[in-house]
């Protein structure tokens, strides 16, 4: 084997760093953790470092976007979103859905989840072959989606079909080019749905919305949308590519697995080692408001940081010599799975729950499953990695 003895290059938009990116991440880490990409912007690899930037939210701000590039929200017409917004006005906008995400009001999806759950296994379990993604991992968050924004029964199906477009499309960070048509019956679809709920309002987020008031004023449409976006691609990505992760983890490690079959009470703490893990978000960008120096470099004002949680999730200096290794029996402090600081990800705990339903349902049901992730395909693009679909067996 021939090692790599070059300069270290992260480059996010390289199919073979997007297949792989774990050695690339250990040299960052190792030799350059306050890293100038050739583009321009710059990346931090160590968990104190990316752990440190999400709590300096006045330095490392979010309102010029969440990417390197431009941002795909802005570039439809909304408004800035919750998620490109700083405190104070973030802290507004978020206190309008966090009692939408409270552990009291998740835990009441979690009837609907498990019916969901064990429909979708039972399926699984008729049908060798299948795609674990497009039965279980792929439609549970959008029906947690849809749930939260009051999308009638009736209207399910085109929901899920622009979702899934647009979650494609959000991997890729090229929602205006590659869900255009998606977007735009979304789009007219909640504008439509937002003004039935003005006068008929439901047990639901949008309802809620709807009803907000910030300073004395009603919430205007394309904010409203802008939830509605947010919702739609962040509440799928992680869920998704956490249930995607987990199976590939579980199938490779099946020692870990075992361990959770013979003391299913691990399962919680699992999920945490499985979020740690497979890290669906790998990274998101702030801009510095400030001349910042980080790790002896002078990183000037204006310019993108790339936070990569998917190598501080695996940094030995956090997590130890096994960091790369499955340990469901782990115990550790902090992660940066869901981010951190006043962004941390506030649909967290329905995330935790749709992992915990479903890998309940589906170690008892078919305690011996596989996945083949050498014949999955992953989601393109530098800032989520999940599977798009995974050939799934009821048997080792």
């Amino acid at each position: 084997m021939t090692l790599d003895t070059g300069p270290v290059v992260y480059d996010p938009h390289d199919r073979g760093t997007q297949a792989d990116p774990y050695p690339v991440y250990r040299r960052l880490r190792d030799e350059d953790p306050v890293h100038r990409t050739a583009a321009g912007f710059w990346v931090l690899s160590r968990f104190e470092d990316v752990f440190a930037a999400t709590l300096e939210a006045e330095t490392f701000s979010s309102a010029q976007g969440l990417t390197f590039e431009e941002d795909e929200i802005v570039s439809l017409g909304l408004k800035p979103t919750l998620v490109m917004m700083d405190r104070p006005r973030h802290t507004t906008f978020r206190r309008l859905i966090s009692r939408g995400f409270t552990p009291r009001k998740v835990a009441t999806l979690e009837p609907a989840v498990r019916a969901f759950a064990r429909a979708r296994v039972e399926e699984l379990a008729s049908s060798p072959g299948s795609d674990f993604i497009g039965t279980l991992a792929g439609p549970l968050p959008t029906l947690v989606v849809a749930t939260y924004l009051g999308v009638p029964e009736e209207d399910r199906d085109r929901f899920d079909g622009w979702s899934n477009a647009i979650v494609a499309a959000n991997a890729t960070g090229s929602m205006v080019h590659d869900a255009a048509e998606a977007v735009t019956g979304l789009y007219g679809y909640f504008t439509e749905l937002i003004e039935f709920r003005r006068g008929h309002p439901g047990d639901d987020m949008l309802s809620d919305l709807v009803a907000a008031e910030v300073d004395g004023e009603p919430l205007a449409v394309d904010e409203i949308l802008g939830y509605c976006f947010v919702l739609i691609a962040g509440g799928n990505d992680t869920a998704t590519g956490l249930l995607g992760g987990a199976a590939v983890a579980l199938t490779e490690h099946r020692d870990q697995r075992q361990l959770l079959l013979d003391d299913p009470g691990l399962l919680p703490g699992a999920i945490e080692e499985l979020l740690r893990l497979t890290s669906p978000v790998q990274g998101l960008s702030r801009t510095t408001t400030r001349d910042v120096e980080v790790g002896g470099r002078t990183i000037p004002e204006a310019t993108k940081v790339h936070l990569l949680y998917g190598s501080a999730n695996r940094d030995p200096r956090e997590f130890g010599p096994t960091a790369d290794d499955l340990d469901v029996t782990r115990q550790f402090r902090r992660m940066l799975t869901f981010g951190n600081g006043p962004h941390h990800c506030i649909g967290a705990a329905a995330a935790r729950l749709q992992a915990r339903v479903a890998l309940e349902e589906l170690l008892r049901v078919l305690p011996d499953f596989t996945v083949d992730a050498s014949r999955g395909r992953l989601a393109p693009g530098p800032f989520v990695r999940r599977f798009e679909s995974l050939p799934f067996s009821p048997f080792m």
